[in-house]
């Protein structure tokens, strides 16, 4: 089985888990009238989709040169972690049986990857895009900080530091799915977990969003506990990269409703910028005297600032203002 296959694999499987979440959680009558709204509704949150689509790009070019940047830096922490848990992972491991690991193997790469979009589509359900955005906001910081680490930190998973004790079970059991995890993964990149991380994340919003959609609450719950478990029962991530994983997701969470404000307040900024300078070029255009002064070449024309526009702060200026101080008509503001 190649790569392309084990793509297919993960749309098909992960889109039938999408379609029976969609009708039985978001509801046919939403998802008619979202189909109908879907335009509007992807206009309201393209800044939050924007950055997202933005980070992952990035992070995708990053990850090309990050091992190397973290070999020349040098902060190898995987003796640290193995002196702090030591075999906590093997312990975990000792557990095993067939149906957890086929359990847990399909929850670390389907129930993952479901996980991951179902909230983008219930969220883009929902009437206001403000879920929707805290969401992509939220998965944005969970990558960036999650970048920042992997390239800072170098650090070995137990399956590759105690082979002897600690078995990497996905792969032994479905060989395959390494041709998927060697894509976004290297061995050097297992602190903090982003699968631990990215699902906790999604529990952490599917509780704050719990009034719109109760019945995602417990399903969210049971996928992300089991997708936090099924790093460490693989051998994929040690403990102490779980911890630091549900950390980096409550810091996430908390701070995606500043962020987004931020990010808000900066695209109105530039919109209403951007339209006075509009409105009052339209005004101009639509003056004959200014064009004929124009077409005379008697026109100053000036990058930063265009005639009835301040280009500091884009605010309107009335041209009888500027004779007499602005007494009789004050400025209008920007909002």
């Amino acid at each position: 089985m190649g790569l392309g296959d084990v793509l297919a694999s993960v749309v098909v499987v992960s889109g039938a888990m999408l379609v029976i979440a969609s009708l039985t959680i978001i509801g046919v009558n939403r998802l008619v009238e979202t189909a109908r709204d879907v335009r509007r509704r992807l206009r309201a949150a393209a800044p939050g989709l924007g950055l997202l689509v933005a980070v992952l790009l990035v992070n995708k070019i990053a990850r090309d040169y990050g091992p190397e940047v973290s070999w020349l830096i040098g902060w190898n922490v995987t003796g640290a972690i193995l002196g702090i848990e030591g075999v906590f992972v093997a312990v975990v491991q000792s557990f095993a049986t067939p149906t957890l690991t086929a359990y847990f193997s399909f929850v670390y790469v389907y129930g993952y990857v479901f996980l991951l979009v179902f909230p983008l589509v219930a969220y883009l359900a929902l009437e206001r895009a403000e879920a929707l955005q805290r969401t992509a906001v939220a998965y944005c910081l969970n990558y960036a900080i999650g970048l920042v680490c992997y390239t800072l930190f170098i650090s070995y998973g137990p399956r590759n530091v105690m082979p002897e004790l600690v078995d990497p079970l996905l792969y032994s059991t479905y060989p395959s799915s390494q041709l998927l995890t060697s894509q976004v993964n290297t061995n050097t990149n297992v602190f903090p977990s982003l699968h631990t991380s990215l699902s906790v994340t999604v529990a952490l919003l599917a509780w704050e969003t719990r009034d719109r959609y109760p019945r995602w609450v417990p399903v969210a719950a049971v996928l992300a506990a089991s997708v936090v478990v099924s790093t460490m029962y693989l051998g994929i991530h040690w403990g102490t990269d779980v911890v630091a994983g549900i950390g980096l997701a409550v810091v996430s969470v908390r701070l995606s409703g500043p962020v987004l404000d931020r990010l808000m307040a900066l695209v109105e900024r530039r919109a209403v910028t951007g339209g006075a300078r509009d409105a009052a070029g339209r005004a101009r255009a639509r003056d004959p005297e200014w064009r004929t002064a124009r077409s005379d070449g008697n026109v100053e024309t000036d990058g930063d600032r265009i005639d009835g526009i301040d280009g500091d702060d884009g605010d309107l200026i009335d041209e009888d203002d500027e004779d007499d101080g602005g007494a009789n008509t004050p400025p209008v503001r920007s909002r």
